[in-house]
């Protein structure tokens, strides 16, 4: 459904804040170069690979409970407690000089992603239904978060490799900190959507009786949310381990920061053709799968620094523009009083399938390198693909959904809007 000019300016108006804050915490100074930094201080191939399961195995413990209390109290404290959590990793980590402290850094880092997943794309679906009544604007108004996002990780990447290379790497994670703070201040100007409270309070047991009964729903959740558990795992390990390709490659320092600049760019213009690229459409399908898919091929056989970039950012691309599709489709299919849980469930499951594949991506890029490693990307993108396919070919994508589940019979029916 269209929106009129003037519900589109209160709107745009309404998510300035959110924008701001996206925009200041993104600004990731120590990101591009995390990887020298972590060699510096003893990290291996092997280490990196523990590093990166430490905190996928914190996030699935605290991001349900994450959801649910963003559901119950506040979807804008949760982002708060998000954005503090990462301001004591960074300090942390700038501050390690061990193996072991980055370790620390690495589980508060994991509490960030834990709270910050699923609560920000239910607050601006929120936004979006109160203020149109409509999901239909969804995607563009999320594309547009995400490029907010982009647009600082890239500057961010830029300046950090330089920042690096001019003076050490260590000072890139505290240069970082100040803007984490500014985030918190963007946040607390942000006025929160109030639909999740549009049911009269239920107790927290039927609450979370409720969230894992649509999370483990046989229904029509069950594909989309196998599907953005592969996008966010392939979109998790291009940009954990992505910079590996450059190490094993013996790229120069200054190379790191285009590099990531080109990963980060790609969150916001997967953002961009997310509102744009048609998944129900055969053929536009096809060409994305396809593009996906030799990307991924390009990464076990290119031993060209450049063209491997290219093919990362190009499959980072398409995952971004799928995985915003296929958000939509998950918050259409559920009510907004455990639309926060629900996807921070998503989230989890996400995260639990990561853990074990990046202890063993990183065991087998130390034994067999980055290359033979690229395979494990491969086979997830022709799995992905696949259920790719499969949903967009399905004619019931794009009809209206109703709720998977309603809320406990205790509890006040949600809103007309809400459905």
């Amino acid at each position: 459904m269209s929106i009129d000019s003037t519900t589109s300016r209160r709107l745009r108006r309404r998510l300035l804040p959110l924008h701001a804050a996206v925009l200041l915490q993104g600004v990731a100074l120590w990101v591009p170069v995390e990887k020298l930094f972590m060699t510096e201080i003893g990290f291996d191939a092997a280490s990196v690979g523990v590093m990166a399961a430490i905190y996928a195995a914190v996030v699935p413990v605290i991001e349900i409970p994450s959801g649910i209390l963003a559901d119950r109290w506040s979807r804008r404290g949760v982002l708060i407690v998000a954005n503090v959590a990462l301001l004591v990793s960074v300090l942390i980590g700038g501050l390690s000089n061990s193996v072991t402290t980055y370790f620390i850094a690495a589980m508060v880092l994991g509490v960030f992603f834990a709270m910050n997943s699923g609560t920000m794309d239910s607050v601006v679906y929120d936004t979006v239904l109160e203020e149109t009544g409509d999901s239909g604007d969804f995607e563009r108004r999320i594309g547009r978060i995400r490029l907010m996002d982009s647009i600082a990780l890239v500057t961010s990447a830029l300046a950090g490799g330089w920042l690096a290379m001019s003076t050490s790497t260590r000072l890139t994670y505290f240069l970082t900190a100040p803007f984490v703070a500014l985030s918190v201040v963007a946040l607390l100007a942000f006025r929160e959507p109030r639909l999740h409270n549009a049911v009269e309070a239920t107790s927290l047991r039927s609450h979370i009786t409720t969230t894992y009964r649509t999370i483990l729903d046989r229904g029509r959740l069950l594909p989309i949310a196998t599907l953005m558990v592969l996008t966010a795992l392939l979109l998790q390990v291009l940009l954990e381990f992505g910079p590996l390709w450059l190490v094993a490659l013996a790229a120069p320092a200054i190379f790191y920061g285009p590099h990531f600049a080109g990963l980060t760019s790609a969150l916001g213009l997967g953002g961009v053709l997310a509102g744009r690229l048609r998944f129900t459409h055969p053929v536009t399908l096809a060409a994305v799968v396809a593009l996906m898919v030799l990307s991924s091929v390009t990464l076990a056989l290119s031993h060209d620094a450049i063209v491997v970039t290219a093919a990362q950012v190009v499959l980072a691309v398409l995952v971004v523009a799928a995985s915003i599709f296929l958000t939509r489709l998950l918050h259409d299919a559920v009510p907004s009083a455990v639309r926060s849980g629900v996807a921070s469930g998503v989230g989890a499951l996400s995260w639990i399938a990561f853990l074990p594949f990046a202890l063993i991506f990183g065991v087998v890029t130390e034994r067999a390198g980055v290359h033979t490693a690229g395979w494990m990307i491969t086979a997830a993108t022709v799995l992905a693909g696949a259920l790719l396919m499969m949903l967009g070919l399905d004619r019931r994508v794009g009809d209206p959904a109703e709720p998977v589940v309603a809320v406990e019979p205790e509890a006040a029916s949600v809103a007309p809007m809400d459905l």
